[in-house]
């Protein structure tokens, strides 16, 4: 019996790793600057770990497997979703864990403008 895309997202929700569960924790409920994800969602023929629609953002949490068994797999995947419009953002499980600032520093500096370093600041400082 094959499994739909779904039924899978829903079994990935349920076996999520630590390293997805802080950044869950982290970006559910517009809980990240207002912004809305979702997690395990298919896309396409993929399930992304996360993403935002609004920004087309999609967020990959990666365990050592990545490394060598499915890289290339991982490349396809993403030069797939970047052809769709989206960006990809990919952390180690361990960089989640061990870095969660850093970690969602680069996530905030994709989905925040950033300041206009051009404009001079006026008055007095």
């Amino acid at each position: 019996m094959i499994e739909t895309k779904t039924k899978i997202a829903k079994n990935l929700r349920n076996q999520m790793t630590e390293a997805e569960k802080f950044l869950w924790y982290m970006l559910k409920a517009k809980n990240f600057y207002g912004f809305k994800f979702r997690r395990q969602a298919p896309i396409g023929k993929y399930i992304v770990d996360f993403v935002c629609y609004d920004r087309k953002l999609i967020v990959e949490i990666d365990g050592g497997q990545h490394a060598s068994l499915v890289k290339e797999q991982d490349e396809v995947r993403d030069q797939w979703l970047e052809k769709e419009g989206f960006t990809v953002l990919r952390f180690w499980n361990n960089e989640v864990l061990g870095n969660r600032n850093g970690v969602l520093e680069r996530i905030s500096a994709y989905l925040l403008p950033s300041p206009n370093p051009s404009h001079k600041r006026e008055g007095n400082i």
